[in-house]
């Protein structure tokens, strides 16, 4: 005759669902990143540094302008939105492909993958830990760029609702894709140098760190291929006068497009993800 004793309220306990402990893990995961100087710096500042160095560098040459003659605005206006788009993609697919790769090649991933850990509570965790690093990288760099800079905020609530969209969406689809791309890296130390000239490159082509309307036909095209062309484009959409959608590649701002291509890599990160995330390599 079995002498186990039940639970007073005769029911046996349950274990937290896969969301709750992903919401938990996200703490975790904050905590994880500001403890590591060289991501706050890389990541987290790098975009505040980048905008005041540009600023400092190019405002002797006085403002940008659509054409000779028409008004203006100054460098660092003009080179913000490129900024907080590059803030999302560092945040999102630098920041979490560096990181899981890293972590698949201590060892730590094999030992949550020991424990009744879900992926999906682990995957919560980390997409939640980049919305709120994101989040506060970014005020912190549109406060950044209104004390000091003085570059002008934008004034209508539609302004404000499509920044919102533009930046949730970008951040999804950043994070998914870095997920995806830490498949990629063999270890931890390669991680790296896998993942940043990748990330680099994508700046250069997309209007960040270059006026892209000065950009060869070729390399906009290409460009158009990718997320941050068009998380760059939406931003300045919202930061710039409408006068400077003529810069862009079809002269207009295009948010059913920009809208269009982050949900599409928003899935294809999702669907990659899915398929090559293991908790050890197969070639382990």
């Amino acid at each position: 005759m079995s002498t186990g004793i039940a639970p007073a309220s005769g029911r046996t306990p349950t274990r937290p669902g896969m969301v709750p402990i992903g919401a938990t893990r996200i703490g975790y995961e904050v905590k994880g990143y500001f403890r590591s100087p060289d991501t706050v710096f890389f990541t987290f500042l790098f975009p505040i540094i980048m905008l005041g160095i540009f600023t400092a560098a190019f405002s002797a040459a006085g403002d940008i302008q659509v054409a000779p003659g028409r008004d203006g605005i100054s460098v660092g206006a003009y080179y913000l939105p490129g900024m907080l788009a590059a803030g999302m993609l560092l945040s999102g697919v630098q920041n979490l492909a560096v990181d899981i790769a890293t972590e698949k090649g201590d060892g730590t991933l094999k030992r949550l993958g020991g424990t009744p850990l879900s992926p999906v509570s682990y995957f919560l965790g980390k997409i939640g830990q980049v919305f709120v690093t994101a989040s506060l990288q970014a005020a912190l760099l549109l406060l950044v760029s209104a004390t000091l800079f003085g570059i002008a905020m934008p004034s209508t609530a539609e302004a404000w609702l499509t920044f919102a969209w533009i930046f949730v969406l970008g951040v999804a689809t950043s994070a998914l894709l870095g997920i995806a791309l830490s498949a990629i890296p063999r270890s931890g130390r390669s991680a790296t140098a896998v993942v940043i000239p990748i990330v680099l490159v994508l700046q250069f082509i997309s209007g960040v760190y270059l006026r892209f309307n000065i950009l060869p036909e070729w390399m906009q095209n290409l460009a158009s291929v990718f997320p941050l062309k068009w998380m760059a484009q939406g931003m300045r959409s919202v930061f710039l006068p409408d006068a400077f959608k003529v810069l862009e590649q079809n002269g207009e701002w295009e948010l059913g497009w920009v809208a269009f291509f982050l949900v599409a890599w928003l899935v294809i990160g999702l669907i990659v993800s899915r398929l090559t995330f293991r908790w050890i390599r197969r070639d382990a």
